[in-house]
């Protein structure tokens, strides 16, 4: 049954222009089997995918499935950086890697270190995209980013923005595993965040967690797939491709005139 699907439907038949759709899977890195159950049902859609990959975790051989996978998926499959180790260094409060508990040489040298890794695994597959773990980090992550030639920031929209120079931020919209006073959304309480998402905005994002998705988790999410990949009002975008579609950053402009004259 799919009625949980009927607003999604009804949202997207009442557009007049076509929403941008990007799809994110967070912690590429860990829990293989489960990502390889999320890769098969959605290689089976019309619609782009960008793991978000825990550096730390991507030992050459996971590299090279992954590499793998891009190569034998008809639809684009995108390569990003999550954090470094996954791990939170924060004393008390929410779970944050690049938290403001943190100095700043700490941050710096652990997005450098992840940015690195990401490079020497998978090369020019990396997009130049962070998502932080657990879609938080502190404002001073944003110029270093800039810095490490990373121009778009992923988060949820309940995040905000940072708003530093030259760096696009890219939100995701709808969590399929998100929670509501500590419970996971009902069905239909998803359909109904997913018609909101896509109701309006020119660009919605999509967000798995492939390790706690399940065998009905993955039968429901394809149901969705085959919704957003077959309607006439959504076009399927990478990451990379959604946030060009957004407002330019401020400063960027500068930024270019800067490296043009460098």
């Amino acid at each position: 049954m799919s009625a949980w699907l009927d607003p999604v439907r009804r949202a997207l038949d009442a557009r007049s222009a076509p929403v941008a759709l990007f799809v994110r899977d967070d912690d590429a890195g860990w829990a293989d089997e489960r990502l390889a159950a999320l890769l098969t049902m959605w290689a089976g859609h019309r619609v782009a995918l960008d793991l978000a990959v825990i550096p730390s975790e991507l030992t050459d051989q996971r590299a090279q499935w992954l590499t793998g996978w891009r190569r034998a998926c008809p639809a684009r499959l995108g390569f990003h950086q999550h954090g470094w180790a996954h791990v939170n260094h924060e004393p008390t409060g929410r779970r944050c890697e690049f938290g403001a508990s943190r100095p700043l040489d700490g941050l710096r040298r652990d997005l450098s270190h992840g940015r690195a890794r990401m490079v020497e695994a998978l090369g020019a597959a990396v997009d130049p995209v962070f998502t932080p773990p657990w879609n938080r980090c502190a404002d001073a992550v944003g110029p270093l980013l800039v810095e490490m030639g990373v121009t778009v920031l992923s988060r949820d929209v309940t995040a905000g923005a940072i708003g530093a120079a030259g760096l696009r931020e890219c939100p995701v919209h709808v969590d399929w595993s998100g929670k509501k006073r500590g419970l996971r959304l009902t069905r239909h309480a998803l359909g109904a965040v997913c018609a909101d998402a896509l109701a309006h905005r020119p660009v919605a994002g999509l967000l798995f967690h492939h390790a706690v998705m399940d065998a009905p988790d993955l039968h429901d999410a394809s149901a969705l797939l085959d919704v957003l990949g077959r309607h006439h009002m959504v076009r399927s975008v990478s990451l990379v491709e959604a946030a060009s579609l957004l407002p330019r950053p401020r400063g960027s402009d500068a930024i270019a005139a800067a490296e043009a004259s460098a």
